[in-house]
């Protein structure tokens, strides 16, 4: 299990039973108050006949066996018989309605929850992790749907069952039933305390399972840096010391647990003994008869369970009611991005695109982008080069809308872009990112995802245009090969293609490369850029750029650096200027000829020299 999973079961035990909590629980209910009707009648009908069995027992006796009345005793037994059969059904239905009900809330949750989290911001997932995310959706969403159907069974079986064994007993013996009545704090007091006890054990042993898993992954994965340093030993003391503080946990968990029932036990058995020597005198008064002490005998023993019970749903009411704020705090998350009111259409993504003195921050209030400024001509090609870290990809989210300036104006079209709504501006954008993602399915389904109205040759077509078919053909299923889980069946390079040719389908105004060749070899590089010039031609596009290679023909190449712009220009203009691209490309091409050719630093300058006069005459000639 890992440190995640061990935290989020961790949150349960701070949670309190409130109000407006439990209210809000309760209101899952509203939508399926019919199925919750019923469920709470057949319950309750099950309950009170279990506690009338038990006097129609006193019955037998008092009337049937002990005056030999043979007649009463099949009367009896066909009241019992026809009781049985009703019982029976009440059982069937009430199961019945609480797997549906429990199934119909589970749905509603998973898919409230669901379609918010299609609707939250990128920031929300860039501060939250996936596995807190996955619970939420499916463990929390369970225990809360178990929460409103089994854990209202066991609350209700229990509740009804004291309250009617209440009602018989005072039926029978009022004061008798308020001596024993002062037994049931007490065992109530005694089952919530160990359960508490137990729990809080589970939980320490729980944090150092954490840690132990936390020590088998580390020593796993560094067993070479613990070899070369000689750490054997004092990994292995650790270790023990985590396993000791799990086993004491443990074992006093395991020691309350046993020492629990046993308690409980001893109780009934002093109510019972009691019961029995006080009612023994009773029957000698004429006050009690023998049915009498045997129905109390068995409703105290009817009611110790439920209580045992009571305590266990209470703790795991607890559980539930910490998956349900969990539930609730990721439902009233709102967006960070959202839609303004009046917003409208884009009409096209076309026109000029302007950042305007757009300042950015992500939480930590460090500047991304200070003061920055751009205009983009309609169908330009901009490449964007620099240090990692320096704002290239923000400007690219920034474009895409998925975060928004917290300073300044970005316009398309001379219009602010948050008049425009999300989606139309989403719809409208291409995106092929340095990390390929593919779903499962076939070729055919992935390439299709962003249009799902495309027919077969149009998927093709598009996947011609990327320079993706001639591979997909030799496929042993071509287009309807399954691509495996996130693509694992296909190469990076493969994955890549196919990602611009989902792309291309999508007939995108705005495209958008993401480092997309910094993860392949150089022919599958070459393949890229072909499908990328065919996909930016008549469009406007944003190249980020790991291989300098790639972007040789930009229209403009902008060297980012702490978020501003350091130097722009053609790549010919850039090395002719011997500034900041310049040195990003003379460090970079010498890395690629010493690692293809083994060159010298002085051979690898020879050749860039060549390359430097060649590019100058270009601009000569320009």
């Amino acid at each position: 299990m890992s440190d995640e999973l061990i935290e989020l079961e961790e949150e349960e035990f701070t949670s309190q039973l409130t109000l407006p909590v439990l209210k809000r629980i309760g209101g899952l209910l509203k939508p399926h108050w019919k199925w919750a009707a019923g469920f709470f009648v057949t319950i309750a009908l099950v309950s009170g006949l279990d506690a009338y069995f038990t006097y129609l027992s006193k019955q037998f006796i008092d009337q049937g066996i002990a005056l030999g009345d043979k007649d009463r005793l099949i009367q009896l037994a066909e009241i019992y018989g026809g009781l049985i059969v009703i019982q029976a059904g009440a059982v069937f239905t009430f199961i019945y309605l609480a797997g549906v009900l429990g199934e119909r809330i589970q749905y509603d949750l998973r898919k409230m929850l669901f379609n918010h989290l299609q609707e939250l911001s990128l920031s929300y997932y860039a501060q939250n992790a996936v596995g807190r995310m996955i619970a939420r959706v499916t463990s929390d969403t369970g225990r809360v749907s178990d929460l409103l159907t089994w854990g209202i069974v066991d609350t209700t079986w229990a509740v009804m069952n004291i309250a009617s064994s209440t009602i018989f007993m005072l039926v029978i013996n009022w004061k008798l039933a308020l001596i024993v009545f002062t037994i049931i704090p007490v065992m109530m007091w005694i089952a919530v305390e160990f359960r508490k006890r137990i729990l809080e054990q589970f939980r320490i042993s729980r944090r150092a399972n954490s840690k132990i898993t936390g020590a088998y992954n580390e020593n796993f994965q560094g067993t070479r840096v613990v070899k070369a340093l000689g750490r054997e030993d004092e990994n292995t003391r650790e270790f023990q010391g985590l396993t000791s503080a799990m086993y004491r946990a443990s074992y006093r968990a395991a020691w309350l647990s046993a020492l629990f029932l046993p308690t409980v036990q001893l109780i009934a058995a002093l109510a019972l003994g009691f019961i029995v020597g006080y009612g023994g005198l009773q029957i000698e008064l004429g006050l009690m008869t023998i049915g009498g002490i045997q129905a109390f005998v068995s409703y105290l023993t009817f009611m110790m369970w439920p209580i045992q019970d009571l305590a266990r749903v209470y703790s795991e009411m607890q559980h539930s009611v910490a998956s349900a704020e969990r539930i609730f705090k990721l439902a009233d998350t709102p967006p960070e991005v959202h839609n303004r009111p009046g917003a409208v259409e884009a009409r096209t993504l076309l026109g000029e695109i302007e950042f305007d003195h757009v300042d950015f921050y992500y939480e930590d209030r460090k500047p991304v982008l200070t003061d920055f400024t751009l205009k983009v001509n309609p169908g330009e090609m901009i490449a964007l080069v620099g240090p990692t870290g320096g704002g290239k990809s923000t400007i690219v989210n920034l474009l895409c809308r998925f975060y928004e300036p917290r300073k300044g104006v970005i316009r398309i079209n001379g219009r602010d872009y948050m008049d425009y709504t999300l989606e139309s501006i989403h719809n409208k954008i291409g995106i092929v990112l340095q990390t390929p993602h593919l779903f499962s399915g076939t070729v055919r389904e992935n390439i299709r995802y962003g249009r799902l109205e495309a027919s077969d040759a149009e998927v093709e077509e598009a996947a011609k245009i990327a320079g993706a078919h001639d591979f997909i053909v030799t496929l042993e299923k071509g287009y309807e090969q399954n691509v495996g889980e996130s693509g694992s069946l296909l190469s990076v390079g493969q994955k890549q293609l196919i990602s611009l040719a989902r792309a291309a389908l999508a007939r995108p105004e705005l495209f958008i490369m993401d480092e997309a060749t910094s993860s392949v070899d150089t022919l599958t590089e070459a393949r890229i850029q072909k499908g990328m010039e065919a996909l930016m031609r008549g469009r406007t596009s944003f190249v980020i750029a790991h291989r300098l290679s790639t972007i040789r023909r930009a229209d403009r190449i902008l060297v980012i650096e702490n978020g501003r712009i350091a130097e722009q220009g053609t790549h010919a203009e850039l090395l002719k200027r011997r500034g900041h691209y310049y040195r990003l490309y003379t460090r970079q091409f010498r890395h690629e000829l010493e690692a293809a050719y083994g060159v010298s630093d002085d051979e690898a300058a020879d050749v860039l020299k060549e390359k430097e006069v060649m590019a100058g005459e270009s601009v000569a000639a320009d």
